[in-house]
């Protein structure tokens, strides 16, 4: 990718915890940087601290909110009128697993299950909408931040609705996001643009780690340092289709690399956010 100084980053989910510091970072390197959130006045509020912080003006709020498919193409709409280029898409915004043993299921203004619908459908759609915009800012990279909770998809029941546990939808979300990585790897091979995954570090100090766990093993800046170099670091050009734990480089759970059940959530993923119309053959 260009010189981190020169690039333009968007980050989601960036109003608070690891978003909201890789996007500091990130600034503070000089790079044009795209903040998105779901709350206005909280976005707004990120943008005046880290530009007072860095001193970097080259700074864009979008508001959106993930549980929306509508509201995810609207984003995409914006980015690309705005911007005509983007050498870095990290998808981080993301909902967690909720209090410990949750079992009340919710769904997403589409009728999704919840954290399915805003940890995965989510990015995938915006990924998909501003991929030409990646691809024509090649060399170029997009980061999904995923998770080392991860549960096989049951692709009989994907949403959930029988024996829900909110860990479960929590940990599966997670896996389709690492699935969608290595198959979006694969197909962009050649292309200039690298697509690469990680759990950042474990039960970092968030709300949502407190929320489930009520106590944390690790820093906020352990797991931005792990984000932010696979977003900008040289060492790492050309590096694609992988999963990293912390920084260094990990497997993740055999479903992720079964190419006819990543072929399987594509084409499903494509129906539950209208790219595809349903039983349309490839």
């Amino acid at each position: 990718m260009r010189n981190v100084a020169e690039a333009v980053i968007l980050v989601t989910g960036a109003t608070d915890g690891l978003g909201k510091l890789a996007a500091r970072d990130l600034a503070a390197a000089g790079a044009t940087v795209l903040l998105h959130g779901r709350d206005p006045e909280r976005g707004d509020a990120a943008v005046r601290e880290i530009r007072e912080e860095t001193g970097n003006d080259k700074l864009h709020y979008y508001l959106a909110d993930f549980s929306s498919l509508k509201q995810v193409r609207l984003l995409a709409d914006e980015i690309r009128t705005d911007h005509d280029c983007l050498d870095v898409l990290v998808n981080n915004a993301g909902i967690g697993a909720g209090r410990r043993g949750e079992t009340d299921r919710s769904s997403s203004r589409d009728g999704h299950e919840l954290r399915f619908a805003v940890n995965y459908l989510a990015p995938f759609l915006l990924t998909r909408l501003l991929l030409p915009l990646v691809q024509r800012s090649a060399p170029s990279r997009i980061v999904n931040v995923a998770s080392a909770g991860q549960s096989p998809i049951y692709f009989d029941d994907v949403m959930l609705e029988q024996g829900y546990d909110g860990m479960r939808a929590y940990a599966q979300s997670k896996l389709a996001l690492i699935m969608f990585t290595f198959g979006l790897a694969e197909e962009l091979e050649g292309t200039g643009v690298t697509a690469n995954c990680l759990h950042p570090a474990s039960l970092m100090d968030t709300k949502m780690v407190f929320e489930t766990f009520g106590s944390a093993s690790s820093s906020v800046r352990e797991g931005t340092d792990a984000t932010v170099r696979l977003a900008v670091s040289p060492e790492l050009e050309g590096v694609t289709g992988r999963y990293f734990d912390g920084q260094r480089e990990a497997r993740a759970d055999e479903q992720a690399y079964d190419p006819q059940a990543r072929e399987r959530l594509r084409r499903l993923s494509e129906e539950l956010t209208g790219l595809r119309a349903p039983g349309a053959k490839l």
